[in-house]
């Protein structure tokens, strides 16, 4: 019986890489990242279900995504990274989008939260401004 020169490797090898993590799938991941100041990598993967190496590609691509780094060099994600990182998770897995095009759309939605924000401020200021105006007359 011949097999095909994959199944000849993985017979070899003895199948998968034993240093690979298995990835949960989307359903089992927790709904909340637990309330912590900061994450290590190994953490953030654990949580997320995305591999470290992909994290580390991630932080190239998207610069919203930039951990902190220790004094020993490690990366340390606060709970808004890991979040992003779950965001952009979901726009690559589920919403089948290219890195670019997840790069385009976490830009967009960044520029909006930026506008309405702004928005926001300035409702605050004048409504400050026409109660002083009130005071004064």
């Amino acid at each position: 019986m011949a097999r095909s020169p994959r199944t000849q490797q993985d017979a070899i090898v003895g199948g998968a890489a034993p240093r690979e993590r298995p990835l949960l799938p989307i359903a089992e991941l927790p709904s909340e990242v637990p309330d912590r100041l900061y994450f290590r990598i190994g953490e953030v993967s654990a949580i997320t279900g995305v591999p470290p190496y992909v994290l580390r590609y991630w932080e190239s691509e998207f610069p919203a995504l930039q951990p902190r780094k220790s004094g020993g060099g490690q990366r340390l994600y606060r709970k808004r990274d890991v979040v992003l990182v779950l965001e952009i998770k979901k726009l690559l897995y589920q919403e089948r989008y290219t890195v670019a095009g997840a790069r385009k759309r976490m830009t967009e939605r960044e520029e909006r939260t930026r506008r309405l924000e702004a928005r926001a401020a300035l409702q605050r200021l004048r409504a400050g401004l026409e109660g002083l105006l009130k005071q004064l007359s």
